[in-house]
């Protein structure tokens, strides 16, 4: 028996494809976490899609099986087991996971129509997902690989938990960091106990202090609102001449931009007259059955003081399931002329969904042929 596992052995180390794998070593792990980003892209959808809860956990759980079975291969675990001929194929499938879970963030934080304040932690899920390809080298270096793991881990249970729980809230997220905590710290320790290689390659201290560090950063992210309030996200905002509610249509007149101005629906001068309203529509994703209380926040920036002053605060509620988001919109009559911006924000913790800016200049209303209805 161990005779034949032998010869099975040296059959499968002699293949086509194991040296097809060896020829192209240095190529394969960008192919795998590109395959990863790929598959999520042309996949995904909606955050509370049954689908799309599967293959976020699936890629969790085959990334948290895959470091496991990874770091024990130094020790020489899985010789003569049928994990040892794919030891091999362990970098890629972590890249893989890494290239999914990444680009999946990516896809759920960009549906929204401003990143505003939180484009920093945008552009760190940027840098992870295109910097990814440097980390093919260094997948062994286990300090590196466990920081990946709890940064993806961590944004991972922001995300999922508030879809379970049909909540947002500050409590949520801290829920969300303790478990995301608890879980890296867990698969740490349990390795580190039965890993040699491992406990020789780190010192438990300096690990556990880099992840510690990795949670009160991301948490002063939070409560210093750079950290999108996930799930929900800001699909449309519009500054509009006029909205109308029929038979359950939200019809918006606005101005266009130019064809070239991708990032944003409306014109950004807005000609206004007196005693004329002037409204901001928006559609704001989110999870089904997830009620949460949104602002519009209404900002005039006084170029005397040079800064931003917060004119008036409208607030509604929102529930979620609506695959094209809760709409609403608010609007105001006397009004300066200026530089504006409208934030989006919850009204609990103040987090900046996302921002319309525009800016009001004293003028005639567009002609008719200038201006669309849209129905939303």
């Amino acid at each position: 028996m161990i005779w034949r596992r032998k010869r099975t052995l040296v059959r499968f180390r002699n293949s086509a494809f194991r040296k097809f794998i060896h020829k192209h070593e240095k190529f394969l792990p960008v192919i795998f976490f590109m395959g990863g980003f790929v598959f999520d892209t042309l996949t995904l959808g909606r955050i509370d899609r049954v689908y799309d809860l599967t293959i976020l956990s699936l890629h969790m759980f085959f990334l948290t099986l895959n470091i496991y079975l990874y770091n024990l291969s130094d020790d020489g675990k899985w010789k003569n087991t049928f994990i040892e001929k794919f030891e091999i194929y362990l970098p890629l499938a972590i890249q893989f996971s890494f290239g999914g879970l990444s680009s999946a963030y990516v896809i759920y934080f960009s549906r929204s129509v401003s990143l505003s304040k939180t484009a920093l932690f945008f552009i760190i899920l940027l840098i992870m997902l295109f910097a990814n390809e440097l980390l093919k080298r260094r997948i062994s270096n286990r300090y590196l690989q466990f920081s990946v793991l709890y940064f993806l881990s961590f944004t991972f249970f922001s995300f999922m938990i508030p879809v379970f729980l049909r909540k947002m809230n500050e409590q949520i997220f801290l829920i969300s960091g303790f478990t995301s905590l608890a879980y890296i710290l867990c698969l740490l320790l349990f390795i580190y106990f039965v890993s040699p290689s491992t406990r020789k390659e780190i010192h438990l201290g300096r690990m556990v202090g880099i992840i510690l560090g990795l949670y009160i950063t991301l948490n002063f992210f939070y409560f210093a609102k750079l950290i999108p309030p996930v799930p929900l996200a800001l699909e449309k905002g519009i500054i509009a001449y006029d909205v109308k509610v029929r038979h359950n249509k939200y019809i918006v007149k606005y101005e266009t931009d130019e064809w070239y101005i991708f990032w944003r629906d409306h014109h950004l001068e807005f000609s206004h007259q007196p005693n004329k309203k002037i409204y901001v529509f928006t559609s704001i994703f989110g999870p089904t059955d997830l009620e949460k209380k949104i602002a519009h926040r209404w900002k005039w920036f006084n170029l005397k003081s040079n800064k931003w002053e917060i004119v008036e605060d409208i607030s509604y509620e929102i529930k979620g399931g609506r695959t094209g988001g809760y709409r609403g919109y608010t609007y105001k009559t006397n009004v300066k002329e200026g530089t504006w911006k409208v934030e989006v924000i919850t009204v609990d913790e103040e987090l900046v969904l996302g921002i319309v800016d525009f800016e009001i200049i004293s003028g005639p209303i567009p002609k008719q042929k200038d201006l669309i209805e849209r129905s939303f």
